[in-house]
């Protein structure tokens, strides 16, 4: 949701029909320079309206190299946000494609701002995307070949698009499109809009700024002129009140959080009132992997967005789809350090959260061009074959690493036992993390889960929540001082222990209660003690044997939870601890658990529930970790 050319060095790189300015810095220019340099470069067709299948027209810019009439390969930019106005942001994007002989389109998906129809999330594209495609590749300036590009919404519709497998879709660089993946391989996120069935608030802040029913829209005969004139002057942007996040996010009921700030019944009642099973999920936007693959892609992910595990999994879905032998081969993944869609900040010196991650210096815009003259211009030797099909950074180690697969080849389960002496509550209680299993008789771990006393997010992977948090590797010490978090930390470690793929965790718990969350963290643990998060996860335990069939829990039942999982590289180095911890919520990043057994979403009463994680020999509790050997 944040701009890709952001910092990226202008490269002067020749093209047949219009020489580019000198090498400069156009992140450091003004406005009006880059503008300037655009105009002069680039012949520009604002607010063009194109046709869909039904009749609705989309807006869409046209920016084309200055007096090129073709043939020219194409990037594809579709939208839902305020791109098409006369605004830098998107100058800053077009202006990089002109310089290297693109022709760059930019697109709002229907129903957003000077587009027609109905807006739904991820903008129709079985239909509108195929169509656009289309009318791209059927212009006398194209060569038919376009490529799609975006990060985060600009990405996400180009999942169930590259299951079209449209002829004219040559290439796709999806960059943290997590929410565009309904069922992939374990995860059943439905767009992020759950992890393990527990809903996650920031679909809910998202969309009071997006989703916009009582919008202002121009006649449809109006003269194209006229219409690309006022686009100048007027944008059509809604613009809603302030809303104190902090303190509306714990409105009960939740499906009426934004009703209360006065908002209409749209996308959001819609969307709240599924649960992760529900047949509509599949009639939106969203893909899933029973659909095929058909295109190359270059994916580009981070370990501190919302989605890495449903991203990754993707990835292994694409090459191993069958649908397209070429696109299978051809799908290629690099994975920063960075939070959701802050590639442009990959450089020295790099800090995320409290962690300070060396230089994770990586050339993004450098990787997504070659990629593009690969696949649009048919030039073989830019992006080569023996490219790996996996670069990632490796924190801890702070250093980039590349692999033929997704995890490395290499990585070997190990597994990590949870072990107390039935008092893991806190940093302070006596929580292990240990490779021997545990004896006959163990005690158990007891906590007590309030739902108006939720354990508070600090960090991780997270997005586009209006403030509520912060993603990163941020310190865990302050909610690891509550006695509601189960806290499991390993002896200080002798050797480097690198660990990189997905990360499984099992519990076998019992409640009180009839349904409850159950939450859990791995932390790198610092010599100092500083707490780093990896990553985290969660399971609505009503959903353990699958989303199907939601089941309650009995008093006293012992049950096994085995949430989805925690994707990460991370080298823990010698004097550094792995720590697991576990609880019952995960505020506000996920909605609380009411622990009624109800409809969750939809009740204001509430119970506490007194919750037990068992770890004895026939109920263990445990951590696989994906352990790299030393190189």
């Amino acid at each position: 949701m944040k701009r890709l050319f952001a910092a990226a060095a202008a490269i002067a790189v020749a093209t047949a029909v219009a020489a580019p300015a000198p090498a400069q810095d156009y992140a450091r220019y003004s406005d009006e320079a880059v503008t300037q340099e655009l105009a002069r470069i680039a012949d520009t067709r604002m607010i063009a309206m194109v046709p869909m299948r039904d009749g609705v027209e989309l807006a869409t810019n046209i920016y084309r190299p200055k007096g090129a009439e073709g043939p020219l390969p194409t990037i594809l930019w579709k939208t839902p946000y305020n791109e098409l106005s006369y605004n830098v942001r998107t100058s800053r994007r077009a202006l990089e494609a002109i310089k290297r002989g693109y022709a760059f389109v930019v697109q709002n998906e229907r129903g957003r701002y000077y587009s027609e129809g109905d807006y739904q999330i991820l903008g129709y594209p079985q239909t509108d995307g195929y169509d656009t495609l289309s009318w791209i590749a059927a212009q006398s300036w194209s060569n038919g070949r376009i490529g799609t590009l975006g990060c985060s919404s600009s990405a996400e519709w180009q999942l169930a698009l590259a299951a079209q497998n449209h002829p004219a879709h040559a290439a796709m660089v999806p960059m943290a499109a997590g929410a565009g993946i309904g069922k992939v391989g374990p995860f059943r996120e439905q767009g992020n809009w759950y992890t393990g069935g527990v809903p996650r608030t920031l679909f809910f802040v998202w969309l009071y700024g997006v989703d916009n029913p009582l919008r202002a829209q121009l006649p449809g005969d109006l003269d194209p002129d006229i219409r690309a004139r006022i686009a100048r002057y007027n944008d059509l942007a809604a613009t809603k009140p302030s809303v104190n996040w902090t303190r509306q996010i714990r409105y009960l009921p939740v499906d009426e959080m934004l009703s209360d700030l006065g908002e209409p019944p749209a996308t959001f009642e819609e969307l709240i009132a599924r649960g992760p099973a529900d047949p509509a999920w599949r009639e939106g936007g969203l893909y899933h992997d029973d659909m095929g693959w058909g295109v190359p892609a270059l994916w580009v992910n981070s370990w501190y967005d919302v989605s890495i595990g449903p991203n990754m999994a993707l990835f292994n879905h694409a090459r191993e789809a069958g649908t397209d032998a070429e696109a299978s081969a051809n799908q290629y993944a690099i994975v920063g350090p960075n939070t959701h869609c802050a590639f442009a900040g990959l450089g020295p010196d790099f800090v995320s959260g409290d962690r300070d991650l060396g230089d994770a210096s990586f050339d993004v815009d450098a990787q997504v061009f070659a990629f593009f003259d690969r696949w649009l211009k048919g030039e073989r030797d830019a992006y080569p074959a023996t490219t790996p099909a996996v670069r990632f950074y490796t924190m801890g180690a702070n250093r980039w690493q590349s692999a033929e697969q997704w995890p490395p080849a290499d990585a070997t389960s190990v597994r990590m036992y949870l072990r107390s002496g039935g008092n893991a509550n806190s940093l302070y209680g006596d929580g292990a993390l240990s490779v021997e299993a545990p004896p006959a008789a163990e005690a158990p771990d007891r906590y007590t889960y309030d739902p108006m006393n939720p354990v508070q997010t600090i960090g991780g992977g997270d997005c586009c929540n209006g403030g509520l948090v912060t993603a990163g590797a941020f310190d865990q010490r302050p909610i690891e001082a509550r006695r509601d978090v189960l806290v499991y930390t390993s002896a200080p470690l002798a050797e480097p222990l690198e660990v990189t793929g997905f990360v499984n965790a099992v519990l076998r718990v019992s409640s009180d209660a009839r349904d409850t969350d159950f939450a859990v963290k791995l932390v790198d643990v610092a010599p100092d003690g500083t707490a780093y998060i990896l990553g985290d996860t969660i399971l609505r335990a009503r959903y353990r044997n699958g989303y199907e069939r939601p089941e309650m829990m009995e008093a006293g039942e012992v049950y096994t939870i085995a949430p989805t999982p925690i994707t990460t590289s991370n080298t823990f180095q010698p004097g550094h601890r792995i720590r697991v911890e576990v609880t019952s919520s995960n505020f506000p990043k996920f909605v609380r658990n009411l622990n009624t057994g109800g409809a969750n979403e939809s009740e204001t009463g509430h119970v506490v529930a007194h919750n037990t994680l068992h770890h004895s020999a026939a109920q263990p509790s445990y951590i696989d970790l994906p352990v790299v050997p030393r190189r």
